[in-house]
């Protein structure tokens, strides 16, 4: 299934994706119980949002080995993590913002966890059971600002720099999907899930030890080599196999 949420008119609603384009809603959100309605509408109809309003964001560092590689940086002996704030989190087609404050701000294309129920202390192998699918997102980032202030959360945390999309989709298997990221259609990154670090089951058990997981939360599960500059005008593109696209244009 391809949960969509959207907007028509004022009022926000979440449905399934279908194979002709259109959307079929549903009568409560992906995380309670929901039945399908008999309302449906063309994709020109309503604007498609983020998928999720997550508590957090969990995003983890170094996960890709070519882009520990790249950076010069070892591998990670357990999962890297930082946080992002929901009000960075932005849907399909909105805006990218390049604030003033940087002078460098990078894409960074990555697989997306979308938790679909409550976890703390989850078991690696319990872990499949509390996701409810998965994203594609851009992990957009101020790499001046984070070499000068060496921990994240400026750098990571500008408004506009999480964009997450089109749909969560479920029952995928996250071990082996193509990556690619796009600028103005030129290829800049393209891996596979099958090098991260640390999949997707040990991320959700590592991060649940450490704080709940509510319904709707995301992890960014890292990005891989070709991370590059964005420029004002541009518009970047992630693309996952098994997902979609998320398209997004860039602004000062």
């Amino acid at each position: 299934m391809r949960f969509v949420r959207f907007a028509i008119g004022s009022t926000i609603g979440y449905g399934l994706a279908e194979d002709d384009g259109s959307i079929g809603a549903i009568t409560s959100t992906p995380f309670l119980p929901w039945q399908p309605t008999n309302e449906r509408f063309e994709r020109e109809q309503v604007r498609v949002l983020a998928p999720v309003l997550p508590s957090k964001v969990v995003a983890v560092g170094l996960n890709y080995r070519a882009h520990a590689e790249e950076t010069g940086m070892p591998l990670p002996e357990e999962p890297m993590i930082f946080l992002k704030p929901s009000t960075s989190v932005i849907g399909p087609e909105e805006t990218i913002y390049l604030p003033p404050q940087s002078k460098r701000v990078d894409h960074e294309g990555e697989l997306a966890i979308v938790i679909g129920r409550a976890a703390r202390n989850v078991s690696e192998k319990d872990a499949p059971g509390v996701i409810l699918g998965y994203t594609c997102a851009n992990d957009v980032t101020a790499r001046d600002l984070q070499g000068k202030d060496v921990q994240f959360t400026r750098a990571k945390g500008f408004d506009t720099f999480c964009p997450l999309g089109p749909h969560v989709e479920t029952g995928l298997d996250p071990h082996s999907l193509e990556l690619i990221c796009r600028v103005n259609g030129e290829v800049r990154q393209k891996s596979s899930t099958s090098d991260l670090v640390f999949a997707p089951a040990a991320l959700v058990a590592f991060i649940s030890s450490v704080m709940t997981l509510l319904p709707g939360d995301v992890i960014l599960t890292g990005t891989p080599a070709g991370i590059s500059p964005l420029n004002d005008g541009d518009v970047v593109e992630i693309e996952i196999s098994g997902i979609g696209v998320l398209r997004n244009p860039v602004s000062a």
